[in-house]
């Protein structure tokens, strides 16, 4: 049995007034996503824990069979697993933006989407110049970077690990001092958040940037943080050979600990202009030799962070035709499989965020009976009456039931 799950983040939406009141998946042409509906189920399934906040690693982890509540320590840890670095028992790592402010204002949580080479060289700048024995900054990928914490006690990592803190994403346009961290530890977060102002007035990249009107990394951000995992193999659990593709560290940092195989594919950004089809390519040709593929595709969640309708839709469409599309095509002519499409959950352009409401998904395969939809959507998902609790258990459906 060959199975594939393909998620689109944030592709879910709210209705939009400039589109009729449709939402983005309503309007745009996922002739492959429709047609699995058409041979599969549709439905809900609540990819985010109660209590727990709509991120895409909570809810990733939940699609891969893993339950939030007992495996989830934190976005930092998982892209600290892609890039090769080892948390101690005594560090914390946390997700470490490069952003762009403009006075008490977060203008940009991507510093403008900064290239890889300018993120590098800006990552190794901030690490001589704040780095230390306790101080350790990573270069990750684009604007999403890592700092690993070493603390001094048990104590000080409790304290790191319950600071309140923010995703700038969420924060587009309002007020930074309203979103600093707060509670105990947070004052360590704020004074490097405040440092790293100054470290980075300084830095030639940023105002060569400046010259060319481009948005600076004028600041670092922190959140996401958390302590090493401790999580059982995918194939432990499942019994599959698999793998990962995927342009974002922490999809790719839990395939990492969960043992599944990376698969790189050239030209992936996790931005609007990443590799759709070599992600469709390669996962077909995965699938000829190995049981499973998840592949992971940013571009619907960034259009949605940005508020860009039809950004949006074209990336949904991308995804459709070139990821869904080869994907689809390779399995319904096989004996055996299953297929899963999703959303990890929504990120609609109306708010910038990510949303906790339940994400639509359509199975289809072996076994998979149809419940008489013929269009992916939030409606038709909502309408079928088919509702999931949690991500891990409609996988444990798709892959054993």
């Amino acid at each position: 049995m060959k199975y594939a799950i393909l998620v689109g983040d944030g592709m879910s939406d709210y209705p939009v007034p400039e589109l009729d009141n449709k939402t983005p998946l309503e309007v745009a042409k996922i002739t492959n996503m429709n047609d699995i509906v058409k041979k599969g189920q549709i439905g809900l399934v609540k990819t985010i824990p109660r209590g727990m906040k709509p991120a895409s690693d909570v809810a990733n982890l939940s699609i891969l069979g893993y339950d939030p509540k007992i495996y989830y320590s934190g976005r930092g840890p998982l892209e600290a697993a892609n890039i090769g670095v080892d948390i101690g028992p005594d560090e914390v790592a946390f997700r470490c933006n490069l952003v762009t402010t403009a006075n008490d204002t977060m203008a940009d949580y991507s510093a403008g989407h900064i290239k890889e080479k300018e993120s590098k060289a800006i990552m190794e700048y901030l690490d001589k110049a704040m780095g230390s024995s306790i101080l350790k900054f990573y270069h990750g990928k684009s604007y999403r970077n890592l700092l690993v914490i070493k603390t001094r006690s048990e104590g000080e990592v409790k304290d790191l690990l319950k600071a309140s803190c923010v995703p700038p994403h969420d924060i587009t346009g309002k007020s930074i001092s309203k979103n600093l961290p707060k509670g105990r530890g947070a004052g360590i977060l704020i004074q490097l958040m405040e440092d790293s102002r100054k470290a980075l007035e300084k830095s030639e990249i940023n105002k060569v940037r400046i010259d060319l009107g481009e948005n600076p990394a004028n600041m670092i951000w922190l959140w996401g943080q958390g302590t090493n995992p401790n999580m059982p193999s995918f194939k432990g659990i499942f019994g599959l050979e698999g793998g990962v593709i995927s342009a974002v560290d922490l999809v790719n940092g839990i395939g990492r600990l969960t043992g599944l195989e990376l698969i790189n594919v050239p030209g992936v950004t996790g931005y609007y202009d990443t590799n759709y089809q070599g992600k469709g390519v390669y996962a077909v040709n995965f699938l000829k030799e190995k049981d499973f593929v998840f592949v992971h595709v940013e571009a619907p969640d960034e259009a949605g962070h940005n508020g860009d309708v039809r950004a949006k839709i074209t990336a949904i469409e991308n995804f459709d035709k070139f990821v869904v599309g080869a994907v689809w095509n390779f399995l319904k002519n096989q004996a055996d499989y299953r297929i899963m499409v999703l959303a990890d959950h929504a990120t609609p352009v109306s708010v910038k965020t990510h949303v906790s409401d339940p994400a639509p998904f359509v199975m289809s395969g072996k076994r998979i009976g149809h419940n008489g939809f013929d269009a992916y959507s939030e409606a038709n998902a909502a309408s079928s009456k088919v509702v999931f609790k949690s991500g891990s258990a409609l996988t444990d459906k798709l892959i054993r039931g």
